[in-house]
């Protein structure tokens, strides 16, 4: 045998060598390079990196690996127009998008009926919305990730007045991009809860701090922050500001209480990111978005900072601590 047949041989006989025993360890074969666009209207700070790992890793699991068969573009809008981000995002020609949130999923939806888009939203009902025409069968170039649950408002004003007994005026801090929905429901159940609403507008982190301000001139003993992007990666900020203002304040991002907040209840952000990813793996392999039936959050976390109670002279119920999943001292 030549030598240099004896080189192919060898080297193929080491690269299947090498597959095997990366089939045994469950590493997933190497895939052909791909090229995955985001669209995020928030920051693209430290809390986005660390959400948006799950997608990284989900892809990761799959065998999609950045810098070596995978290329993510990620355009972060922070409250700004996103129109041209999506074009741009678009004319990039990848081979999948994910839109992040309802302004991110509107405006890719806008830019592009060709390119498959995976959605991950907490505001929109997908089907009221236009983006898809039914839940188990989509039929377009759009799947993905929906919370689709308006009436969480209405549990998170329940879940506060339980923590602050004396909850009569909620001040309500909600982004106009990401619809009504959520607002709505809000004004619902607080007639119902006998509770007076006040609801102030940010559109982008820059903002909260004005939207804060604005707030305690309707001198609230409560807030809840609806869900955004915007406030998703500025969930730091509204810590920041709820400790200054004495506000106690309830964010559906389950980090919040990490970051001083007391109370926080919603679905896992990042858990959400890798059912994302799940999805785009399958389109990757071949699947086509009409076909993939949207998903909803499987994971719900009901957060509570002990300390930050006491600081704000509140005696957490026993009641709220048994349901909770995770108390900090």
């Amino acid at each position: 045998m030549k030598p240099f047949l004896v080189l192919a041989v060898a080297g193929s006989l080491l690269a299947a060598t090498m597959a095997a025993a990366q089939s045994e360890k469950g590493v997933p074969s190497p895939k052909k390079a791909v090229r995955i666009g985001v669209l995020y209207p928030g920051v693209d700070n430290a809390v986005f990196r660390s959400n948006f790992e799950g997608f990284r890793q989900g892809l990761a699991d799959a065998g999609y690996v950045e810098g070596r068969n995978l290329s993510l573009q990620v355009r972060a809008g922070d409250g700004r127009v996103l129109g041209p981000l999506a074009a741009e995002l678009a004319n990039l020609h990848p081979d999948l998008i994910l839109g992040v949130g309802r302004p991110g999923v509107v405006a890719m939806h806008e830019a592009t009926s060709a390119i498959p888009l995976v959605a991950m939203d907490l505001e929109s009902d997908p089907v009221a919305s236009g983006f898809v025409q039914t839940v188990p069968r989509p039929g377009g170039n759009l799947t993905g990730v929906f919370m689709d649950f308006p009436e969480l408002a209405g549990k998170w004003l329940e879940i506060l007045k339980t923590a602050v007994p004396s909850l009569a005026r909620v001040a309500v801090l909600w982004d106009p991009a990401g619809g009504p929905a959520q607002l709505d429901a809000a004004r619902q159940a607080a007639h119902t809860l006998k509770l007076v609403l006040h609801p102030v507008e940010a559109r982008s982190v820059a903002e909260i701090g004005a939207a804060f301000d604005a707030a305690m001139r309707e001198r609230p003993n409560g807030m809840i922050v609806l869900t955004s992007p915007i406030f998703s990666s500025g969930r730091q900020t509204i810590a920041e500001h709820a400790a200054r203002h004495r506000l106690p304040a309830l964010v559906p991002f389950t980090g919040y209480t990490k970051d001083g907040g007391l109370v926080a209840y919603g679905p896992e952000v990042p858990t959400m990111y890798r059912q994302a990813a799940a999805i785009a793996v399958k389109i990757l392999a071949g699947a086509s978005p009409k076909e993939l039936p949207i998903e909803r959050p499987t994971t719900f976390t009901l957060s509570l900072n002990l300390k930050t109670a006491k600081a704000l002279g509140l005696t957490i119920p026993q009641s709220l601590l048994l349901r909770a999943n995770d108390v900090i001292e």
